[in-house]
């Protein structure tokens, strides 16, 4: 597995398994066991996925030493502000049931962003938070909060995949030696993308699945990669990318198919209230 130092000097590995939409019945617990066997040691979940639970019981059960699972969680925008941001924290250790979480995000740049990152600041201070970050930050947005914070995020997870490249905003990110982790690293199962031609051969070349080579695509580029699947092949599959390397020219031509804008463009106009009614989050 190939790994990260993150700018406080905690080391991530450049691979992890994502949980976002897989329900709590059973079904993550079983998908987070299954990675976890298959070699996956970077598990990312949040407060707004509701399966933080049977991601613990299973980091859990599984028997592997703590310390050699790098767990990464997300604060939603209900626990914003410096008070609640200190509540979510101790519900996110408590759903998952560890003493500290690995990385800890803002989940979206909305509402009292400067209070919630205080909270985080103190988490980090404290031991319950070994790094903290970022995701869904545009430029704008990065300078509208994150010029106010006191310390700089080690992460910015963001939307980003061969048809939505983020280059400038990566570029933005590399000069501030933050590292971006992708989530939807897959395209979230575009047909466009997952049977584009070049990639269709690209595969072939290589005795690989069009997944395998866009998730080498991106760690050749740098980035963490964040895929999720329910199904034991795919689970399995998706960590089978280290065993080649794409030429400078099939890089380039990876490059090429970029076509500069997000699905989803985080300044849009009424999403915060939008989240808050569509994921409301219990204390």
């Amino acid at each position: 597995m190939e790994e990260i130092v993150l700018n406080d000097g905690v080391v991530i590995p450049s691979v992890g398994f994502g949980v976002f939409r897989v329900p709590s019945d059973g079904s993550t617990y079983r998908a987070v066991r299954e990675a976890l066997d298959a070699g996956y040691r970077h598990i990312d979940t949040a407060m707004v996925y509701y399966n933080e639970e049977e991601v613990g019981k299973a980091l859990h059960d599984s028997g592997i030493p703590r310390e050699e699972i790098f767990l990464t969680s997300k604060l939603w925008i209900t626990h914003f502000g410096y008070e609640r941001g200190k509540l979510g924290i101790e519900r996110s250790l408590r759903k998952l049931g560890v003493d500290y979480i690995d990385l800890y995000l803002i989940h979206q740049p909305y509402g009292d962003v400067v209070g919630a990152w205080r909270a985080l600041e103190e988490g980090k201070a404290a031991g319950r938070l070994r790094s903290i970050g970022v995701s869904n930050f545009t430029i704008n947005l990065w300078n509208r909060y994150v010029t106010q914070f006191d310390t700089l995020p080690s992460v910015n997870q963001i939307e980003c995949h061969p048809l939505s490249q983020q280059k400038k905003l990566r570029a933005f990110l590399a000069e501030r030696g933050v590292a971006v982790e992708c989530w939807g690293p897959l395209g979230q199962g575009n047909p466009e993308l997952l049977n584009h031609e070049l990639l269709l051969g690209l595969a072939k070349k290589y005795g690989k699945d069009v997944g395998q080579i866009i998730l080498r695509f991106e760690l050749g580029e740098g980035l963490i990669v964040l895929p999720k699947s329910v199904h034991s092949e795919r689970i399995r599959s998706n960590l089978e990318v280290f065993d080649f390397d794409l030429t400078s020219e099939e890089t380039e031509a990876i490059r090429a198919i970029d076509r500069g804008v997000p699905k989803r463009d985080p300044e849009t106009s009424g999403i915060r209230e939008y989240l808050l009614e569509k994921y409301p989050i219990e204390d």
